[in-house]
């Protein structure tokens, strides 16, 4: 795997020091930004397009939470880890799914901790094990009819058998189908999903759709929130721990 791009953000020029001397620590990851605010972290997202990006919750311009809001939109598998001197935030930077959440002044190894689980999410590699396996239903549904799709060349139809995941993606909403197909459309998630019928399609996240029926294993992400593997194609999805155990009831 080629090196893992990072960008940290934090207004105290000392703490970026700190975090870049700890990710110059870890093989197999390389600093391609720094930002002093949300602003600033939010080109620097754009343009070098990072893998794991390290940020405060208190900065200049946008918070944190603000700033993981959009880059979650830009692309969801962007893994965040916030890092910052204030525990009250914990709850609302789990709200929009960072894989950790670090107290400043940091322990080394538990920042060495944090980056080896984010590398071994990203090469498919860890330790994990998969959760233990969903009870099958007892009669899956198979999804009927055929998806209009809005786009900027006018409209596709895609049939709705076909498709095996949904998610937002460069503030798009893109929707990937057997056989390696891949559909960009202006309608928001939401409306795609109210399209979408319910016993077949399970909205796991506020970035992603999923078809039931196409779930191959799940296994651990970050503190509150899972990886979902689908049959027939390598993108994946996230599942918040709420919405795993909601899962379990409706296979149960």
């Amino acid at each position: 795997m080629n090196e893992i791009r990072v960008i940290i953000a934090d207004d105290e020029p000392g703490m970026r020091l700190i975090e870049r001397k700890m990710i110059e620590r870890v093989e197999g990851f390389v600093l391609v930004g720094e930002a002093e605010d949300g602003n600033e972290l939010l080109q620097l997202v754009e343009e070098h397009r990072p893998q794991v990006v390290f940020l405060d919750v208190e900065m200049p311009g946008k918070t944190g939470v603000e700033c993981a809001r959009q880059i979650q939109d830009m692309d969801p598998g962007i893994i965040l880890i916030f890092a910052t001197a204030h525990d009250q935030y914990m709850g609302d930077a789990f709200e929009v799914y960072a894989f950790d959440y670090l107290i400043k002044p940091f322990r080394v190894d538990r920042v060495m901790q944090t980056l080896e689980r984010a590398r071994d999410r990203l090469i498919r590699a860890g330790g994990d094990e998969p959760l233990p396996a969903l009870p099958r239903a007892a009669a899956p549904r198979v999804a009927a009819g055929r998806l209009m799709l809005r786009h900027r060349e006018g409209v596709s139809f895609v049939s709705m058998s076909d498709i095996l995941l949904v998610q937002r993606e460069e503030r798009s909403t893109v929707i990937y189908t057997t056989g390696g197909g891949r559909y960009v459309t202006s309608d928001s998630l939401g409306e795609t999903e109210a399209r979408l019928d319910p016993q077949v399609f399970f909205r796991c996240h506020k970035s992603y759709i999923i078809n039931l029926n196409q779930i191959s294993a799940i296994t651990p992400y970050g503190r509150w929130t899972y990886v979902v593997r689908l049959n027939g194609t390598d993108h994946d999805a996230l599942i918040t721990h709420e919405k795993y155990e909601e899962l379990e009831r409706m296979f149960s």
